[in-house]
């Protein structure tokens, strides 16, 4: 049997329970993501859910121990190097990534020591 994957619906993470706050204040209000309502069944477990372009983040939480796992959700976005400049400009460190032809990138950790990568594919040059 060949499974069939249609697109990627949501990337989850995770943060410190009774962090939602601190994460709005991160994914909404910096980086501007729009926060969607979670289903009834599931707002007891607390977290977030926003929509991402055309895919879901789901935040979850959890006990979290302030590892730095190497596990993210990439995002590609346009004006890669002026949402660079404007994270740096609010604080939020920012790493190279190793090259990969045709694709500019970064990361960046948010509060909750959860990776996440932007980047920009370029047109190939042949």
């Amino acid at each position: 049997m060949n499974i069939l994957v249609k697109r990627l619906d949501h990337v989850q993470i995770c943060i410190p329970i009774g962090a939602e706050n601190e994460a709005r204040a991160f994914y909404t209000d910096l980086l501007g993501f729009t926060e969607i309502e979670k289903p009834e069944s599931l707002k007891g477990n607390g977290g977030l859910w926003y929509k991402v372009g055309d895919i879901e983040l789901h935040i979850g939480v959890e006990k979290r121990d302030g590892y730095n796992s190497k596990s993210h959700p990439a995002f590609e976005v346009e004006n890669i190097e002026e949402v660079r400049r404007y994270l740096e400009e609010n604080g939020v460190p920012t790493q190279d990534e190793k090259p990969i032809p045709n694709v500019i990138r970064f990361s960046f950790r948010d509060p909750f020591h959860n990776r996440i990568e932007f980047l920009s594919k370029q047109e190939s040059r042949s």
